[in-house]
């Protein structure tokens, strides 16, 4: 049988990541991500699957992100019960980051029944912190640069990405023939995290394509920071920080932490109200190896903010004054406790809402850095007079300059280009780049495409 490709998810759009190779008889799935963002996209995650998840034999994860792993634990009770391979950074934040996003749907399924704002009757979690508790127990961790036979006839290795702890890019061979999966491919002079590691020659590229259509500014992010920082501190505010737990949460810590030590900002308390930020958090004091800082640097890191654990301490910000920083997830506004504390400061002209990383179309993210006026949050509608900005120079994706440079350091031009997990303007425009740039073969699958390799 020649071996396939089937694009399940992240074609045309930048969230819900799945690849299904299918080669040497078997199914093996690369990631499994949740479809965020706009409405139409999240109600594929309550579709019937493509395939039967008891059909599929093994995973392989590129890294922990939710829109990458989060499908995993409705995939199980879906039918599949195979292993699934991925470094033992990924496997670490795993642990925290799929049984939060289960508990977070179960909350946000029964504030929805308590409140009646959905339109579901009763509105029901996609699945469970226990499901996501089960999931864990197939997990299995492979090191970076050795190899791995995911399935029989398949072999497999790994090599780091960046992006964020234990990210990593997946080079696939079989039947003579090699695939790489990008994953998501971080930056070369990202303040945490280490550039990616070259890639080996392959046959078939997929590639990430996020920042395709954009280059990142040329501008400090300290220095950026800093001044967004100073302004809402000068008029007494309160700044708001979505921040995606893993990953920008901890470059935030240690951005403010060299800036208050620098003194360019005043000494305000700054609390991380998320409790899988702040277990993250500690586990890149674990694996500093993996990343820039060293031990001490990270325990710098890590004291820069007290961590809130309970919610009554997050109900408790909610009553506070400015100035202070408060940074909590999710990074796209889509759930967790930061839609309280926007609800809480979002109408005081005197507050920040920073943004610090890609917003998705559709999220409330997107709205606000759009302009919006107001923000629903649980079925009420909150007036926005809070200063909203986001961080131009903040991303721990590659721009489409990086991503090229990524590619070029191929020993040789790849058959062809798979050009993924971007919306469509950026996916075009990253394949006109590699057609006229590299000379190489592109396309922008659509999804559910199937492509004979």
């Amino acid at each position: 049988m020649t071996p396939q490709l089937h694009f399940l998810g992240a074609a045309g759009t930048v969230t819900g990541s799945r690849y299904m190779l299918e080669a040497a008889g078997h199914r093996l799935l690369i990631d499994c991500g949740l479809f965020q963002g706009a409405k139409q996209l999240r109600m594929r995650n309550w579709a019937p699957p493509q395939i039967d998840p008891a059909t599929i034999d093994a995973l392989v994860l590129t890294h922990a992100h939710i829109d990458h792993s989060g499908y995993l634990p409705r995939l199980m009770t879906e039918g599949f019960h195979g292993p699934i391979f991925c470094t033992p950074a990924t496997l670490e934040l795993c642990r925290m980051l799929l049984p939060d996003s289960g508990r977070l749907q179960e909350e946000d399924a029964r504030f929805a029944n308590k409140h009646g704002y959905s339109e579901h009757r009763p509105a029901l979690p996609l699945y469970t912190e226990a499901d996501a508790d089960a999931v864990l127990r197939q997990f299995r961790t492979v090191e970076a640069h050795h190899a791995f036979e995911p399935v029989g006839g398949i072999t497999g290795e790994l090599r780091y990405a960046g992006h964020i702890l234990g990210a990593a890019f997946a080079r696939l061979a079989c039947e003579g023939i090699a695939i790489t999966f990008s994953g998501d491919i971080g930056r070369s002079d990202d303040v945490l995290m280490q550039p990616p590691e070259a890639p080996a020659a392959t046959d078939y590229l997929v590639i990430e394509s996020t920042y395709g259509n954009r280059a990142h500014p040329q501008q400090d992010i300290e220095h950026e920071l800093s001044g967004w920082l100073r302004k809402a501190i000068d008029r007494g505010g309160v700044t708001v920080i979505p921040g995606f737990a893993i990953g920008r949460v901890q470059a935030l810590l240690w951005q403010i932490a060299r800036l208050k030590d620098a003194g360019q900002i005043p000494d305000v308390p700054v609390y991380v109200d998320s409790p899988m930020a702040r277990d993250a958090t500690r586990l890149y004091l674990e694996f500093h190896q993996l990343h820039r800082l060293d031990e001490a640097q990270s325990r710098r890191m890590c004291a820069a903010a007290k961590f809130i654990n309970t919610p009554d301490e997050s109900k408790w910000l909610d009553r506070q004054r400015g100035p202070m920083i408060i940074i909590s997830a999710s990074g796209m506004a889509t759930g967790g406790r930061v839609l309280h504390h926007l609800k809480a400061f979002c109408s005081d002209e005197r507050n920040l809402v920073l943004f610090a990383g890609y917003q998705a179309p559709g999220t409330r993210g997107a709205a606000l850095v759009g302009g919006a006026r107001t923000l629903r949050v649980h079925g009420q509608e909150t007036p926005i007079r809070a200063e909203v900005a986001q961080l131009a120079s903040a991303s721990g994706h590659a721009d489409a300059n990086e991503l090229l440079a990524w590619m070029k350091q191929l020993p040789k031009a790849p058959r062809k280009v798979f050009i993924t997990h971007g919306e469509s303007d950026a996916a075009t425009a990253l394949q006109s780049r590699i057609e006229k740039e590299l000379g190489w073969n592109a396309l922008v699958p659509g999804h559910l495409d199937r492509i004979d390799l």
